[in-house]
């Protein structure tokens, strides 16, 4: 009998689990269905990984959706690899355990009626799925130094509308806009936060409705809900399953009244409804006039404040908004202003939130201003450390890029440096072994000590 081969043996996984997916999301499948699925997405998930790694010729996790653009090779950082394909994510999204996937695989696995996080095995609080834009960006970048051409996502149909949805819809409007029963207004709340959350055509009917938004703020501000907990969590949390859709960006980012209550919501919420709203600032600033509209209206300060005080969930919300609001130049400055380098240079010297903040400082050092904030509060050893200590070369890279704009702005700080490279050597060291950015920005401060140490020698 012939051997099969390890493409063979996962191909007829893929098609063992399509079969289970069928059968569970028919609903007449019972435990020992779900069961089997789990098992045979593990197993697919084994399978690719170590077919992946026995391809001795090509770059570890670049599946069907990435093409080489170059015949170098590349190591891909296990960050951008989806934990169910083992592949290159191209369509990232964060699930409400916190963790990273590829939409296409995740939303597979809740297709399939799953409500467990397939790495924690957390019992999952909702199925939103989040666009995880911090990541989406750090490997279109890496894609793009390494030479690889990574596929868009398929084109997904829009969501149809039925008209039961859209009579549905609004129902819940008059009974939330219309009725006098407080009572009643609350239920209708928290059935439209539900029905947000579950059904994705139900988020498009506000597409067809952009003043229903206000309307539902509008009635919140009721004294007698405005000062309820629990009806401004449902609000926020709605308006965040409503930013979901692509259409809706731009209807909630273009609304004042909306923005305004998320930044209410965003200083003196509950942390849950505070964490959410910074989800949603997040989902929203995909969009760079939603940047500015967001920026403008004051929301920096207390994401800030939310990435230093909040719970450890509210504080990967806060730094997630912060990086995107931050791609616009004007909200460096007002997040420079607002305190977040003390908060980011705390959080790493913490081991806490490491990864986040060194991307967000890398972001900021674009900014002269910043860069000589960070100089001016110990981000020359707080770097330093980074680059010798740290394990992780996407750390590593953003550290050195930081060190690379200190360095170029304030030459005083060179000496501390140079004192540092002649102890470790990390920097000499980074730039053989780091990325390709790293390797750059190491070469850079390294040549500019030679020059430095030349002047200077010269001059004597």
């Amino acid at each position: 009998m012939a051997k099969s081969t390890p493409s063979a043996a996962a191909e007829e996984l893929r098609r063992r689990l399509r079969r289970l997916v069928a059968a569970v999301t028919s609903g007449g499948a019972g435990d020992a269905a779900f069961d089997a699925a789990g098992e045979a997405l593990a197993a697919l998930r084994d399978a690719e990984l170590g077919g992946q790694r026995r391809k001795d010729g090509a770059a570890a996790g670049v599946g069907a959706g990435a093409e080489r653009g170059s015949p170098a090779e590349a190591a891909v950082p296990e960050q951008f690899l989806c934990p169910i394909s083992s592949e290159i994510m191209r369509d990232p999204v964060v699930l409400a355990s916190g963790q990273t996937y590829d939409r296409r695989f995740i939303q597979e696995w809740l297709n399939a009626g799953n409500r467990t996080c397939p790495q924690t095995q957390q019992v999952l609080s909702n199925t939103i799925l989040i666009p995880n834009h911090l990541v989406r960006s750090m490997i279109a970048q890496w894609c793009t130094e390494n030479g690889i051409a990574l596929s868009t996502p398929e084109n997904q149909e829009e969501d149809l509308v039925t008209n039961n949805e859209r009579k549905a819809f609004s129902e819940l409007f008059d009974r939330i806009s219309s009725t006098s029963n407080i009572s009643e207004k609350r239920q209708a709340i928290k059935d439209l936060r539900l029905l947000t959350k579950r059904n994705s055509s139900f988020r498009a009917v506000i597409g067809e409705n952009p003043d229903s938004i206000s309307q539902m703020i509008s009635a919140v501000s009721n004294p007698e809900l405005e000062s309820n907990s629990e009806v401004l969590e449902d609000t926020v949390t709605t308006i965040l399953n409503l930013s979901i859709h692509e259409s809706n960006k731009k209807i909630i980012g273009d609304d004042t009244k909306a923005i305004t209550f998320l930044i209410s919501v965003l200083q003196s919420g509950t942390m849950e409804a505070r964490s959410n709203t910074a989800a949603a600032i997040f989902s929203l600033s995909a969009l760079d006039s939603n940047k500015v509209n967001i920026g403008e209206s004051g929301a920096m300060r207390p994401l800030v404040d939310l990435l230093e005080h909040g719970s450890m969930t509210a504080k990967k919300d806060a730094a997630s908004a912060i990086f995107s609001l931050c791609k616009l130049h004007e909200n460096k400055s007002r997040a420079t202003k607002s305190g977040v380098i003390d908060v980011v240079l705390k959080a790493i010297s913490d081991d806490s939130l490491v990864d986040e903040s060194l991307a967000i400082l890398a972001l900021l050092s674009s900014d002269h201003e910043t860069v000589e904030e960070i100089g001016e509060t110990g981000g020359v050893p707080c770097m330093l450390r980074i680059i010798k200590d740290d394990q992780c070369k996407r750390n590593k890279e953003n550290a050195v890029a930081v060190l690379f704009s200190i360095c170029m702005y304030d030459r005083t700080k060179l000496k501390d440096v140079a004192e540092d490279e002649s102890l470790n050597g990390s920097l000499a060291w980074l730039a053989q072994n780091g990325t390709s950015r790293a390797r750059r920005k190491s070469v850079g401060i390294l040549d500019k000590l030679k020059r430095t140490i030349h002047k200077a020698h010269y001059s004597c």
